[in-house]
């Protein structure tokens, strides 16, 4: 019981990871103008929701339960865990990625396209 309750708030921690970690990927290519995903930051949120997640599992395992922790074996499952996580979240923010954006530049780059969502929000 121990076992599936450390993996329950591991699993919720990696969720609420991913999507912090989503959502700052995309302001920072926001901010320094990447037309295409950079691969070097997906590297660096996979191995910062490792770290998040692996933290929470050894506090949990180690001195709330007080149990031994195998370093190896639980960087893969975790990781195993991550990843899929990783990759469908990516997925949905790619997918709804001009939702969050007030604007967009157009192809030429000196045009702004206005997300009609936020006019909407404007005029009531």
């Amino acid at each position: 019981m121990h076992t599936v309750f450390t993996y329950i708030v591991t699993l919720i921690s990696i969720g609420i990871s991913v999507f912090i970690t989503l959502f700052l990927k995309l302001e920072l290519e926001r901010m320094f103008r990447e037309k295409t995903s950079v691969i070097a930051f997906h590297i660096c949120n996979v191995l910062i929701v490792l770290m998040v997640s692996f933290a929470f599992y050894a506090v949990f395992t180690i001195y709330i339960f007080e149990k031994d922790l195998n370093l190896l074996l639980q960087m893969l499952i975790n990781l195993f865990i991550i990843l899929p996580i990783y990759i469908i979240g990516n997925i949905l923010f790619e997918k709804n990625k001009f939702k969050f954006r007030k604007y967009r530049p157009a192809e030429d780059g000196k045009v702004l396209v206005i997300n009609e969502k936020y006019l909407q929000k404007k005029k009531r």
